[in-house]
């Protein structure tokens, strides 16, 4: 049983459908206490969301970014890979300063006090000029908006990454899983300010799944898998991923060996990315990708908007980033049924679908007045007068 690379227009439709369904999955999720997050993959397995995300995410930055390194041309490279990081930082910035706007306006106009805390806000309140220190230094968070920083912090290794898995995809894997092992075991983490502790997303332990990810978008440039179909370890997917259903759906809790097992290797911590979480998207992805059928219906009509969706991840993040806040105010100020609840979510991810519908029609107007720019006047009337 072997499966290709399907692709759309020099994509591969898989990474874009799957990275379009986790940033809906995500935007659901941060908007707790509706009914629709337990439809959610997080209720089905050990990992959630954020992890399909960032896997998806170093795949694409693999495919990418690989070319000017490939070539040599490593400062390039370099500041190629440091723009985005440096647009992801902006992008952080500009959608935490309008959810401290509206979860101000819902204190002020709809007496929702009981949200700040929920979201990591009092510090503003109780230490005002420290927090505002530690905003634009990234130490302070609001919560349901710490996966961009963690994806920018990823982007600044990443030319590191990229050079030692353009020589050794394996090797890159083998690095990026001491350093796991070394952030698990002495808690390394990047440090809070005002307040202690570290990142809830710590980008040290999630550097393996993004190391992993570029490695399958560095496999991807030469037309290579990561990992080949084998049936035993299919098999074996098949077999954890039914387990962790099972294990979720029953709410067991602790994992049996935990107690006996460092806290990374045996738990469920996301911190620190633990070992059964990482297990469970590394097996969903092996499975998803091995199965033909699932590569159709991602490559069909059915799910046209969803890759829309995910070919402009940050668009889309962001402004379901915001939205989700506004949400969480309003819920929290107005009992909703289920029914409005399906109603505010729906409305939420026609807003991110039409995001990307704008992002795509911008572009194809630019590249219209672009391409009429290049070839003339003349030739564009000719052309026009050839087709009529």
């Amino acid at each position: 049983m072997t499966t290709t690379l399907p692709q759309l227009g020099g994509r591969d439709h898989r990474i874009d459908a799957f990275r379009g369904i986790a940033l809906l999955m995500i935007f659901v999720n941060h908007v707790p206490g509706n009914a629709f997050e337990n439809l959610t993959s997080r209720n089905f397995g050990f990992s959630d969301a954020a992890e399909a995300f960032v896997l998806m995410s170093g795949i694409a930055v693999g495919l990418a970014y690989a070319r000017p390194f490939r070539a040599g041309e490593y400062l390039k490279g370099c500041l190629s890979v440091w723009r985005r990081a440096g647009t992801l930082y902006v992008a952080h910035m500009v959608c935490t300063a309008i959810a401290i706007g509206i979860l101000a306006a819902g204190v002020v106009f709809l007496d929702t006090i009981d949200v700040l805390a929920r979201v990591n806000f009092t510090p503003l309140l109780e230490q005002p000029l420290r927090t505002m220190v530690g905003l634009p230094l990234l130490t302070h968070q609001l919560g349901y908006l710490n996966i961009l920083p963690m994806y920018a912090a990823l982007l600044v290794i990443s030319p590191v990454y990229i050079l030692i898995g353009l020589w050794n995809r394996l090797g890159l894997i083998a690095v990026a899983i001491v350093v796991w092992v070394l952030a698990g075991a002495f808690r390394i983490n990047l440090p809070n300010f005002p307040l202690p502790g570290g990142w809830f997303f710590n980008p040290v332990s999630w550097q393996l799944i993004y190391a992993i990810g570029i490695a399958g978008g560095l496999a991807m440039i030469h037309k290579r898998r990561l990992l080949g179909y084998h049936g035993w370890l299919f098999s074996a997917c098949l077999a954890y991923l039914g387990f962790s259903l099972l294990w979720v759906q029953m709410e067991m809790g602790s994992l049996p060996f935990q107690p006996y097992l460092p806290f990374y290797i045996g738990g469920m911590d996301k911190t620190f990315l633990a070992l059964p979480r990482l297990l469970h998207v590394l097996a969903l992805t092996y499975v998803l990708t091995n199965l033909p059928a699932a590569s159709r219906l991602l490559a069909g009509p059915a799910f046209h908007a969803i890759r829309l969706i995910g070919q402009h991840g940050l668009a889309v993040f962001t402004v379901g980033t915001v939205l989700s806040i506004a949400l969480q105010v309003l819920r929290a100020r107005f009992d909703t049924s289920m029914v409005e609840d399906a109603a505010l979510l729906t409305g939420g991810i026609l807003v991110q679908y039409g995001i990307a519908r704008f992002i795509v029609a911008s572009s194809e107007r630019k590249r219209t007045v672009r391409d009429g720019a290049n070839i003339g006047e003349p030739a564009v009337a000719g052309s026009i007068a050839r087709r009529a």
